[in-house]
């Protein structure tokens, strides 16, 4: 995991609003996200089984997540690596898999070792400055 520096940190917004702009972007809201805290992700290299996401977590500071008005507070964004196996399960979940019920496997590596991470602290810090330059006046 690369934490990173950047101007988004303390900001805060509409959850709402900020959806609606990110999403626009390629971004969405994380799973495991609770009515007070969560996460947008997006992701900036695919490859295989490796993703390279960039995370800017969040806490919710008037409201809950699922209202639209709900005020946010942006925490120090972050990029990481998940691995994923590809290929067939050989396990008890194969069925699950090959049905498509269980469409969604863990990764095998959830904060996988990041190569070149200074190439990889800049192309977030650089998706994070596009994001505060292109958001309309929504940040206080």
């Amino acid at each position: 995991m690369i934490v990173l520096d950047t101007e988004i940190e303390g900001k805060t917004a509409k959850f709402g609003e900020m959806m609606d702009h990110l999403c626009t972007m390629g971004y969405c809201l994380g799973g495991n996200w609770d009515y007070d805290k969560g996460h947008f992700d997006s992701i900036l290299w695919r490859e295989g089984g490796e993703t390279i996401y960039m995370r800017i977590p969040f806490h919710v500071i008037d409201g809950m997540l699922d209202e639209y008005h709900a005020l946010i507070r942006f925490e120090k964004p972050y990029v990481i690596k998940h691995v994923v196996h590809i290929g067939l399960d050989r396990d008890e979940n194969s069925l699950l898999t090959a049905t498509g019920v269980n469409q969604f496997q863990e990764p095998m590596d959830r904060d996988g070792n990041i190569h070149r991470p200074q190439k990889w602290e800049e192309v977030g810090e650089a998706a994070i400055h596009e994001i505060l330059n292109g958001v309309p006046p929504i940040f206080s």
